[in-house]
């Protein structure tokens, strides 16, 4: 919704989305209440998506009205109404769409406030044992904080929960088969102290510590989520699709220009299902071009050009990867239309363990005057050569920002032009440069299916950044490493394989101590059924031999094992310390201790919090046989001198034995949601409100289903 000032009145802008199965391109009738909207202008409404397969499953339609106001009131509302809900649960029938936004000018922003941006697909859907988290879209423009709760009027779900906070919404029990209806509010609320003030010359002053204080701005956002009958296994990419890493994180913030073509890729995979279809929730005239693949993977393009009508929207677009049986998880991104004076060049960016570099193409920057360029934080300099204009920071310095995208974690900064203060005017271009690395969290080795990952980036006040990889050998030369595509590596019983751990530090002087590594069927390095290869510093496991290596290195063997029972995976974790060289009272000075109370406190020395490390998994193929063959396994693995005893992990009593090969388990807990076919309505114009986390421990499912029906924008 993007009201303007004119004469005492506002002109209101504002785009809508709703849901169906066949009809999608029908009007909708807002009014305004207390009648302070005297014309609408419903310039158009055209249907942006259908189900390809024939049989009406979904569509969608976005709507663009202007609305002109005349008030000298502090707030306008505006209300939408319709039938009909598909048959559901809940027993709704029809359905209302509601928004009201404040219209005090901001302190902030010397603008009107933008309401809270989001949307869904319009058919959501998921098993009903697979159902486990939605998390919905919640952008808001300006920054400010975005709860959502329930409305007065919404069904009460007995086995649904909602953090509003969050705008999560969680499952604490199976779900009845069928259609549910959601029914929600969202709101902003500063973040920061603000004054407000009206066109009739009044302010009021908003502390954001009031937690009692009224919205800026409220959407009503109405969704369904269809509960299907339960599946066999709920693992993302065996039925469920499963995207892959090349795909936007939900919540990114996207940039398309004014009158460019703008590309979105997404990717997804369903080993024994077959994706027929993306289903996706974006702005009019957006197409998209569908790819069929091998090994169970589709990808969809979506592309839109921007009109100058579009010029500083927030864009919410949502996707789903589509099988006959059921769906992916749902993500959403919000794409910002900027003008072509912002300037995005052409960067490389060069990631390592514990700093970026970007490099800036001059010739994609023509017109720009480099003396005005900065970084996020404007004491860190930018350097420049003939042809490129470079930047070099750690992770955590120049203003570099975390945020946590679920299943990585990004660093990010930007370079952007300024203005001296004493200027009057400008006849410079913007500049606008935004780039990132990002790594998978600590616990997310297992979870891409053909992609390995060993790279851990930790950050601590006096240690700055370090990381750490972990990575399998082909042999005790230990400068082979098994390549990506190779997981999981097959073993064979006592068959020897090659581990190791490299630290770096920005800090030159600093030991790598590894306190303890454990094996789990899983992983999950906090199981109960684990097995330790070294404790407390200390060999546990006879067959582990440490090699000689560097003061940042540890590299080790152990003879290759399967837990007994019904496990196929195999996983090793590892607790890793960083110590000041040279000091007496360190962990890594201690070395092996017999018992762990005499470790001494960590603040008689520099050193850092332990880290867990996970490499694997591992997969058991056979018995190892005193045959020429056993020297051709090409995953770092190499022939026992002699026979040597199998690890006895411990057993657990319910377990059944099992020689069964291993799989590469894909830990995306994807999980649908959703076909909703009555009207929803949702309001967008908006700044993205990350959650920063770090270094979570598992993995968990990332985003879930959910259908709105309409869209606001201010």
């Amino acid at each position: 919704m993007a009201p303007r000032k004119k004469g005492g009145t506002f002109k209101v802008d504002f785009h809508h989305r709703q849901n169906g199965r066949s009809n999608c391109p029908g009007q909708s009738s807002y009014a305004c209440v207390n009648g302070v909207c005297p014309s609408f202008e419903k310039l158009s409404v055209l249907q942006t998506d259908q189900d390809s397969t024939g049989q009406d499953r979904w569509c969608q339609s976005e709507g663009h009205t202007t609305a002109t106001i005349s008030t000298n009131k502090a707030s306008f509302s505006l209300r939408d109404s319709g039938c009909c809900w598909e048959s559901n649960v809940n027993g709704k029938t029809n359905w209302t769409s509601h928004a009201e936004l404040d219209l005090g000018t901001r302190s902030d922003s010397y603008s009107l406030n933008s309401c809270p941006v989001t949307t869904t697909v319009s058919s959501l859907r998921g098993p009903q044992n697979c159902f486990s988290r939605l998390r919905l879209l919640a952008h808001d423009p300006d920054g400010d904080g975005v709860r959502c709760r329930f409305t007065s009027d919404a069904a009460v779900h007995s086995n649904f929960t909602l953090d509003e906070t969050a705008c999560t919404l969680t499952s604490t029990g199976e779900a009845d088969i069928g259609v549910h209806v959601f029914e929600m509010m969202l709101e902003d609320f500063p973040t920061k102290n603000i004054t407000l003030t009206y066109i009739d010359g009044t302010s009021v002053h908003r502390e954001a510590s009031d937690t009692n204080s009224p919205p800026l701005c409220k959407v009503k956002l109405q969704f369904a989520i269809e509960i299907l009958p339960p599946i066999p296994n709920c693992e993302a990419g065996h039925v469920q699709p499963m995207f892959l890493s090349t795909t936007p994180s939900h919540g990114d913030v996207l940039y398309a220009t004014e009158g460019q073509k703008f590309q979105l890729h997404a990717q997804a995979q369903a080993h024994h299902a077959s994706i027929h279809d993306f289903q996706v929730s974006g702005p009019q005239n957006m197409t998209k071009v569908f790819k069929d693949g091998k090994n169970g993977k589709a990808g969809v393009t979506l592309s839109w050009t921007p009109q100058q009508s579009d010029l500083y929207r927030f864009v919410p677009v949502c996707f789903t990867a589509e099988t006959n049986e059921t769906q992916s998880e749902m993500r959403c991104v919000v794409v910002m239309v900027t003008q072509a004076s912002i300037i995005q060049g052409k960067a490389t960016v060069e990631c390592s363990p514990n700093k970026m570099m970007v490099a800036l193409e001059k010739a994609s920057m023509s017109g720009i005057d480099e003396n005005y360029l900065k970084l996020r934080d404007s004491s860190c300099s930018l350097s420049s050569n003939a042809t490129h204009i470079i930047g070099t920071m750690s992770f955590s310095t120049c203003g570099t920002k975390l945020e946590d995208k679920g299943d990585f974690i990004i660093f990010k900064n930007e370079i952007n032009s300024y203005e001296l203060p004493n200027e009057v005017i400008i006849r410079r271009k913007t500049v606008k440069i935004d780039f990132s690395c990002q790594f998978p969290k600590t616990i997310s080795i297992s979870s891409y299916y053909n992609l390995h990952q060993s790279d851990y980036i930790f950050t601590e006040s006096s240690f700055g950044s370090f990381g750490y990889t972990f990575e399998i050998f082909r042999d005790s030369n230990y400068t082979n490493k098994v390549k990506a595509d190779a997981y999981p590596v097959e073993v064979k019983l006592l068959e020897t394989v090659f581990m190791g751990i490299q630290a770096q530090s920005e800090l030159p002087n600093v030991n790598l101590f590894v306190e303890s590594c454990k094996a789990t069927p899983d992983d999950n390095p906090e199981n109960t059924l684990s097995y330790d290869l070294i404790k407390n510093g200390c060999l546990q496991d006879e067959t582990v031999k440490v090699h000689p290596s560097n003061q940042t290195s540890f590299n080790f063997e152990v003879q290759a094992f399967k837990f007994t029972g019904n496990f196929d995976l195999v996983y090793v974790t590892c607790s890793v310390i960083l110590c000041e060289t040279d000091s007496p009272f360190s962990r890594c000075a201690q070395g092996c201790l017999k018992e762990a109370s005499r470790r001494r406190r960590r603040g008689l020395s520099r050193e850092t919090v332990s880290h867990y490390i996970t490499q694997g998994p591992l997969q058991f193929v056979g018995q190892a046989v005193p045959s020429a063959a056993v020297d051709d396994i090409d995953v770092g693995v190499k022939k026992s001198d002699t026979p040597a005893a199998v690890i006895p992990p411990p057993v657990s009593p319910d377990t059944k034995s099992s020689e069964g090969g291993l799989t590469f388990k894909h830990v995306f807990n994807a999980n649908a949601s959703t076909i909703v076919f009555g009207s929803a309505f949702l309001a967008s114009l908006v700044m993205l409100a990350v959650v920063v986390g770090y270094f979570t421990r598992k993995r968990k499912a990332e985003d879930r289903k959910s259908l709105i029906v309409s869209e606001w924008e201010h």
